[in-house]
């Protein structure tokens, strides 16, 4: 895992549909203390794995740049990947995650829940910075 960075909104490919009302609730979070935790990716191939309420309130904010932490997802056994509870599904691979991502294709909101070996660290970037 490297440090925070900032990166194209339309170069990172979600895996996952987003919760209207979360939506709502993080825009206006963004709106209030600017970007205040990076969203995770694999480093690969760009899938988002935690922050799709973060990334899709960027973009309708018309943000251009989002900070991002990425990890190697598929290398590193110290990340994991499980569902919620009565998501519908009984279990869920880091392949069919990044399968889904690259596919174009979304999970229902929270299918897939990462577990990371490190805290998400706390971020301030203005959105200011991340439009032009």
């Amino acid at each position: 895992m490297d440090g925070v960075i900032l990166i194209e909104i339309g170069s990172l490919r979600g895996h996952e549909e987003v919760i209207p009302d979360n939506l709502e609730k993080r825009s206006s979070k963004l709106l209030a203390m600017g970007f205040y935790k990076p969203i995770i990716v694999d480093r690969d191939s760009l899938v988002i794995l935690d922050g799709h309420h973060k990334w899709t309130a960027a973009r309708l904010l018309g943000l251009e740049r989002v900070p991002v932490l990425m990890v190697d997802y598929l290398l590193d056994e110290s990340v994991n990947v499980g569902v919620w509870p009565d998501c519908g599904r009984e279990s869920i691979t880091k392949h069919e995650v990044l399968e889904m991502g690259l596919s174009g294709g979304v999970f229902p909101p929270k299918t897939s829940r990462h577990m990371f070996p490190f805290r998400i660290p706390s971020i301030r970037i203005p959105l200011e910075e991340l439009k032009g």
